[in-house]
């Protein structure tokens, strides 16, 4: 089986490729991931999704692909720039909400409803801000988390936070997790309680 042969890769998902790089930006996540979240999404029709740290709109690409016509989500990144990016990439995307705001405020701020999925590929709802993320997870919602398994862009000391984080979800009785050691380590989870 080959892995790297995704032949359903989203439309816009070349040129974001194409933008990541021309910028320099190196925290995205990979085909992967992005698979995985469109397999996910697809599974909850008229889905309430949620992802913290858009970047430039990779994962975001994904997400979307997987939805169907009643689904929507919203994407939250702290960086105007990379969020003027994600819009023109988007701009004829109505059921996506695009957010320029720090996720750990945004998550504290968020009173609408809860999210079938929520990818936090940030520091906010991951890092920090985990109970906030959590809580806005409906029964039988997926949290994800990659770059779990040791980046060589990590600064010393974020493999023991890693570790932690993971020792974290791991006790917790409210989820149920599968760990991959596969693409960058990724983490589902699946609200139970």
């Amino acid at each position: 089986m080959d892995q790297a042969n995704s032949l359903d890769i989203p439309v816009n998902y070349p040129a974001l490729l194409a933008k990541s790089k021309e910028m320099g930006f190196s925290m995205s996540s990979d085909m992967g991931v992005g698979s995985l979240l469109r397999t996910l999404v697809a599974s909850k029709s008229n889905g309430s999704f949620l992802e913290l740290g858009t970047g430039v709109g990779l994962s975001l690409a994904w997400m979307v692909q997987g939805m169907d016509k009643d689904s929507h989500v919203i994407s939250v990144d702290n960086e105007a720039g990379l969020i003027q990016i994600a819009k023109a990439f988007f701009q004829d995307e109505p059921r996506l909400e695009l957010v320029c705001a720090e996720g750990g405020d945004w998550l504290e701020s968020y009173k609408g409803d809860s999210f079938d999925l929520i990818f936090a590929d940030a520091w906010p709802g991951k890092y920090s801000h985990l109970e906030n993320a959590l809580a806005l997870l409906k029964m039988g919602g997926f949290y994800v988390i990659d770059d779990m398994s040791r980046q060589p862009n990590w600064p010393a000391g974020h493999e023991d936070k890693a570790n932690e984080l993971i020792e974290l979800l791991e006790k917790r009785k409210d989820i149920t997790i599968t760990k991959m050691d596969w693409s960058t380590g990724l983490i589902v989870a699946v609200k139970i309680k």
